[in-house]
């Protein structure tokens, strides 16, 4: 089996949120913890996943925000909540990054655009791109992390793509298999 990277504690992994950490709603949004549903293993499998990296981010698009569905305080509250399962798991999330606006409205933050990485390495100088690996299930989240020179990883959904990652997955906790 071929590693994707050799990772050691000065790594950092960077999480598409739908699709990836939970429950994807196709054509519809979480807008409320009660409709969060982790995919399966994710919770099971963090603990050691993470304990490899330095940095656990979660970057996430959310325009339902910018939509009124939800509050920017209600989204960060879902948020705040899926960091305590994750902790109740002996797993660290270190920051979550959500893009609020529109598809292709300023401040473009939504990816694939590279301001949420950029943040990211604001609060945490110390952060490689290069010794970074995006895991998402979108062409945003994929062509995020090359733009950035990352090393990809694909979680397979109903989600037709068109770009090539470094490595495709069934489960986010399959990717300890390849680091």
């Amino acid at each position: 089996m071929e590693k994707l990277a050799q990772v050691d504690v000065s790594w950092t992994l960077f999480l598409d949120r739908d699709g990836v950490i939970n429950e994807r709603i196709f054509g519809g949004y979480i807008l409320d913890y009660a409709d969060f549903r982790f995919k399966d293993e994710v919770l099971e499998s963090s603990k050691e996943l993470f304990e490899k990296f330095a940095r656990v981010i979660v970057v996430t698009n959310q325009q339902c925000v910018a939509k009124g569905l939800i509050s920017p305080l209600d989204l960060n509250l879902l948020h705040d909540k899926m960091i305590l399962d994750f902790q109740k798991a002996g797993s660290t999330i270190n920051r979550v990054f959500a893009a609020i606006e529109l598809k292709d409205t300023a401040p473009f933050m939504r990816k694939p655009h590279a301001m949420m990485a950029e943040m990211a390495k604001q609060d945490f100088p110390e952060i490689d791109f290069t010794k970074s690996i995006m895991v998402g299930d979108t062409d945003s989240d994929m062509r995020f992390g090359k733009n950035l020179g990352m090393k990809t990883v694909l979680i397979r959904s109903e989600e037709k793509t068109n770009v090539v990652p470094d490595l495709e997955l069934n489960r986010l906790g399959d990717l300890i298999d390849f680091i």
